[in-house]
């Protein structure tokens, strides 16, 4: 199998790269079910790079239902060590506004139905958590984002991703509250990813591009879908822009991140004890560690 080391995720309204050549489809099967869908495979800028559309490219799943575990268990089967995810996000300040662009540094987890952690069934495992996005990474796509000059668009270094479980909209308390946190941006879906990604010793950060102010605005007090697809489509033309510079600068000089060694403390079960199912089960990530 090809061994691919840039893996990105698109978001709402970025369901393919149009850049991407020599494209072909893979179906990979994980011990956590099929994920979202088909991996595309393709080059960018000359770099191999594996693309996956997170809702499915029919945009089929709600957030709950998206098959998290699958889709980093199975970007890492194809090797990846960098993770780049596109999100759309609404923004919890005023000089945040619609269409600029975040590279948040922390997460805030309001979600309550989901699984996000690989670990369990005889075997414990506490990953530092501290710093959830890979600070490198996140660099670099910063700097992406400034050298492309992008109109319209302003970058905001750093912020809190506040990771809602929807697919409802917040009330117009919840969106004060978050205010009151410090919170940045309000999104459904890079938290349980970013955790799953630190799992399975992969740096990952977020690209998150805002479509409107959530429902906290006295001037723009109700997010309406039409609004939300309207900035998505100019969204996914500056995500892919962004992407494409961010894969030239990683490919020419990628980082050594903390996340590429974040299991070598974090397993607390001694691994001669770990059923030997369990051990199948998570084979990918504790091979090195097995040795």
């Amino acid at each position: 199998m090809t061994t691919v080391k840039i893996g990105i995720i698109g978001g709402s309204g970025l369901y393919k790269m149009d850049a991407l050549k020599d494209v072909r489809e893979v179906s990979l099967d994980t011990p956590f079910g099929s994920p979202s869908d088909a991996l595309i495979l393709g080059t960018l800028e000359g770099t191999e790079v594996a693309f996956l559309a997170r809702h499915g490219r029919n945009h089929h799943f709600l957030p709950t239902e998206l098959p998290f575990r699958a889709n980093i268990h199975a970007l890492k089967q194809l090797g990846v060590e960098y993770i780049i995810s596109a999100s759309a996000v609404g923004s919890l300040k005023a000089e945040v506004k619609p269409l600029d662009l975040v590279i948040p540094d922390q997460f805030i987890d309001r979600t309550k139905e989901r699984i996000a952690t690989f670990f369990g069934e005889g075997i414990v495992a506490h990953v530092a958590f501290g710093d959830p996005i890979c600070p490198q990474l996140a660099e670099i796509l910063g700097d992406a984002v400034a050298s492309l000059n992008l109109p319209e668009v302003t970058l905001h270094r750093g912020g809190t991703y506040l990771c809602m479980e929807g697919p409802a909209f917040s009330t117009k308390a919840e969106s004060n509250l978050y205010r009151s946190w410090g919170a940045t941006v309000i999104g459904m879906t890079n938290l349980t990813e970013a955790k799953l990604a630190r799992e399975a010793e992969i740096a990952y950060a977020t690209l998150a591009l805002v479509t409107d102010y959530d429902c906290w605005h006295p001037d723009h007090d109700h997010v309406t879908v039409e609004m939300v697809i309207e900035n998505l489509h100019h969204n996914a033309i500056n995500a892919q822009k962004v992407i494409q510079e961010t894969v030239r600068r990683l490919a020419a000089n990628p980082p050594v991140s903390a996340a590429h060694s974040a299991l070598k403390y974090a397993i607390l079960t001694r691994l001669d004890s770990v059923p030997v199912a369990t051990k199948e089960k998570l084979a990918l990530f504790l091979k090195k560690y097995l040795e």
